[in-house]
């Protein structure tokens, strides 16, 4: 080969090599923090992988992800997001217990979410114009817990004495207990709060209910909570203690009875907001959405276990009845 079709040929390799770098440093990185384990979230994984398809972005052709998981410590949140931060992501997608932790991290890398209460959380200025950098969907399933005791109440109503479990480590417990005991107060029900902050301790928690004579356990809403569902399923079957929770994902685990929005909705949303953003959108203008539909699922099967005959009453208002 001529010494300049030599030059030439090395000339045009290195200008591919410069376009391909340049090619990878274009695609935007999402960084994906969750609270809970990869496994009990795949579903929501899934449904944000779609939202973000729907704006026309699908991992590892023209955006990546880089994950990050707590595995149901929220002191961990910090240094991941700290991480995520350092890493230069273009955007923070996150669940509730992320978003504290995000934006506390940053003030410029948009962030997209589940969040709370604009004045309780003070995460943003409002539903309508968060302005900032964050914004998302309210999934309201604190505001949703002292429904789930009445119905809880209405499904046991020979339960002189219900439990809620909280995590102690969640921002929202306070006035979960607060709010719930009202709603106790009302039905004419006593409730005792039980707490929960690792997996090591649900069983004490069990053996708790137990010694309480307790009817009935309202399992409080909190990621770390769904994240161990089935271990919390279990042992609920095995004490033989109706329970409600937030998402119809425990009672197709095999729990009692369920009362909340979707979760995989909101996840869905959290990936077309994403996309919206990365196609030049900003947070502070798009509005943080709200559910607009609540989900009551019921699980015959354990019903029969438990040795309950569910109300008519609820079996009508029942969206999702599972055989």
């Amino acid at each position: 080969m001529r010494r300049r079709e030599l030059m030439l040929l090395l000339s045009g390799g290195m200008t591919a090599a410069r376009a391909t770098r340049a090619q990878q440093k274009a695609m935007p990185v999402i960084g994906y923090l969750i609270v809970g384990s990869p496994g009990p979230t795949a579903s929501y994984v899934a449904a944000f992988r779609q939202g973000l398809s729907e704006t026309g972005y699908v991992e590892g052709q023209n955006v990546a992800i880089e994950y990050r998981w707590a595995e149901g410590q929220y002191d961990r949140l910090p240094g991941l997001v700290a991480d995520l931060v350092g890493r230069k992501v273009d955007l923070i997608a996150t669940g509730a217990a992320g978003a504290r932790a995000a934006k506390d991290a940053t003030s410029t890398i948009p962030i997209v979410s589940l969040v709370g209460d604009p004045v309780l959380t003070g995460l943003y200025a409002s539903l309508a114009r968060p302005g900032g950098n964050i914004t998302g969907v309210i999934p309201l399933t604190s505001e949703l817990t002292p429904k789930r005791l009445e119905l809880l109440s209405e499904l046991v109503p020979q339960a002189g004495l219900i439990a809620l479990l909280v995590n102690p480590n969640n921002a929202n417990a306070e006035r979960d207990m607060r709010e719930v005991q009202e709603a106790a107060q009302a039905k004419g029900v006593q409730l005792h709060v039980l707490k929960a902050g690792t997996e090591d301790e649900f069983e004490s928690v069990f053996t708790s209910l137990v010694q309480l004579n307790a009817g009935a356990l309202v399992v409080g809403a909190d990621p770390f909570f769904n994240s161990r569902r089935e271990e919390l399923v279990v042992l609920a079957a095995r004490h033989a203690v109706p329970a409600i929770y937030e998402w119809r994902e425990s009672v197709a685990a095999g729990g009692l009875i369920s009362y909340g929005p979707s979760l995989t909705s909101f996840y869905h949303q959290i990936g077309i907001y994403a996309g919206r953003i990365l196609k030049g959108a900003k947070p502070a203008d798009l509005p943080v959405e709200q559910p607009t539909k609540f989900e009551l699922v019921i699980n015959l099967k354990t019903a029969k276990a438990l040795g309950l005959t569910i109300p008519q009453s609820i079996l009508a208002r029942a969206d999702e009845v599972i055989e």
